[in-house]
């Protein structure tokens, strides 16, 4: 997806949490539920946005390291953190607004194991 700094979007977001903490996401970096992070199906990998709950104005910046959400009328998955942060968790999903702030280097990051 080709895009720049300044590029808006609005539509539907939800998030994800525990089934995938601790997974790799598709940069490559281990999902940290409680992180601010989202999945986008197109926005290069490590591009950075400012999301905006249009229900409620709050607002915060993630940056994208997987890809998703994959139900349909859905345009952006965040972290459990980010959910919680921007209010709703309890909905499961919110109409958002985001901007893109920086974008992203599409790059994957060699995630490398861990010697004991």
């Amino acid at each position: 997806m080709k895009v720049r700094p300044g590029a808006k979007f609005t539509g539907v977001a939800s998030f994800y949490g525990p089934d995938f903490h601790g997974k790799l996401t598709a940069n490559g970096e281990v999902y940290d539920m409680y992180g601010l992070t989202a999945a986008h199906k197109t926005l290069p990998l490590n591009t950075i946005i400012r999301v905006t709950n249009l229900a409620n104005g709050k607002s915060l910046i993630v940056r994208i390291n997987d890809r998703g959400p994959y139900i349909a009328g859905r345009m952006l998955d965040l972290s459990y953190g980010a959910a919680k942060k921007l209010g709703f968790v309890a909905q499961g999903t919110t109409r958002v607004s985001f901007e893109v702030i920086e974008v992203g280097d599409d790059e994957y990051m060699q995630h490398l194991p861990v010697k004991e």
